[in-house]
This record gives structure tokens, C-alpha cells and sequence, in this order.
């Protein structure tokens, strides 16, 4: 099992306004469970398992829920973003790997420890806003903020989502974040110093 449940099943618009994390259930060989409703428009449908003694497998699948799709743009990136009555806080953090999220939960202030949720303090989902490519993300152990390890991200925008639990409630915090690419190195153009450009 992966995070307490043997698949999860994260449903995103394409335009990554709209978000599920859901946990089918198996029933007579099939796996099975009821979507929210659904505004008109794209989906992409993304499917994380561990199969017995074998390696994380992550499937996809389109759908289109017909319909006139209103499409939204994008909110811009922040470090932080209110849900109900939680302010969320990211910190992103380069490290030798890729980067690590730190996630922060208060409320009013006051820092606000989340519940169990799925074997973990929480849960990241990460996905590419150009191809809604699905990105591994580890739950890294420790006290302080929820932390998260991204490995080797490419450059460009995603979009986050931290599920939680607080008081016995789960809720998403979204995030829109740029992952840049690696400062180059300085060129060194062969010039010793006090040597002018013809």
C-alpha cells in the first residue's frame, strides 16, 4: 500500500482549477468509486499504485466531460494561500536532489499541527501546468512543517496541491509555483582581468 490505501486516484482539470484525491475500491476484480461532479470540460485522470513486489506504477487517462468548458487561467504563483478558516504556507527549498516543500498550517496565527492522514502528516500531489505530467513527490520525515522531497523537477510552472486533515476534516491547499532551472554556471571567456574587448 502506498499512504494507507492500495491506489489513489487524483482526478484535475485541465486547467488545474478543479481537484480530487480519491481511493477506489476493489469489488470483484474491479476497481471502482464514484466522481464528484464534474464541471464541462477536460480531465486528466491519474492513477497511483505500488503493485505486490513490483515498482510504483502510475497510469493516465483523458476524459472529457461534455458540455460548454469556461476554462480559467491559472491563479499566479504565492507563497501562500487561505482554505476555510487555514492559512498554507510553502517554502521551497533547492537542495542536491531537486527541492523540498515545506508546508506550514495556521490558524489565526497560531501554528496548527495537522492530523493523521493516509499513513503521513499530509499529502502532495504536484502537476505540470504545460502537459499535466504527474510528478513523484515523498513525504520526508521529521518535525516543523509537513515536508516533501521533488525530485529533479523540470523548469517550469506547476501546480500543487496539499491534502490535510484538520480537526478530523480534509482540505486542499493549491499552490501555482515556477521551478527554475539551475543557475549557470558564470562563463569564463578566457579574459584575465584588465584584458579589453577589441
Amino acid at each position: 500500500d502506498r499512504h494507507d490505501r492500495p491506489l489513489h486516484l487524483i482526478v484535475v482539470s485541465n486547467d488545474l482549477g478543479d481537484y480530487a484525491h480519491l481511493h477506489p475500491q476493489l469489488t470483484d476484480g474491479t476497481w471502482s468509486v464514484e466522481l464528484p461532479s464534474l464541471e464541462p470540460g477536460g480531465y486528466r485522470v491519474i492513477a497511483d499504485t505500488v503493485p505486490s513486489e513490483g515498482p510504483d506504477l502510475v497510469l493516465t487517462v483523458d476524459l472529457v466531460v461534455p458540455g460548454m468548458a469556461t476554462g480559467r487561467p491559472l491563479p499566479d504563483p504565492a507563497g501562500t494561500t487561505v482554505v476555510d478558516d487555514l492559512s498554507v504556507t510553502l517554502d521551497l527549498t533547492p537542495t542536491t536532489a531537486g527541492l523540498t516543500a515545506a508546508l506550514s498550517v495556521r490558524r489565526d496565527g497560531a501554528v496548527v499541527e495537522p492530523d493523521p492522514y493516509l499513513g503521513a502528516r499530509g499529502h502532495l500531489v504536484a502537476i505540470d501546468a504545460t502537459d499535466l505530467g504527474y510528478l513523484h513527490v515523498h513525504p520526508t520525515d521529521g518535525d516543523g512543517p509537513v515536508s516533501f522531497g521533488i525530485a529533479e523537477p523540470a523548469p517550469g510552472r506547476y501546480r500543487l496541491f496539499f491534502d490535510f486533515s484538520v480537526d478530523g476534516q480534509v482540505h486542499t491547499a493549491a499552490f501555482t509555483v515556477d521551478f527554475a532551472a539551475e543557475p549557470a554556471p558564470a562563463a569564463d571567456h578566457g579574459h584575465t582581468d584588465g584584458e579589453g574587448h577589441s
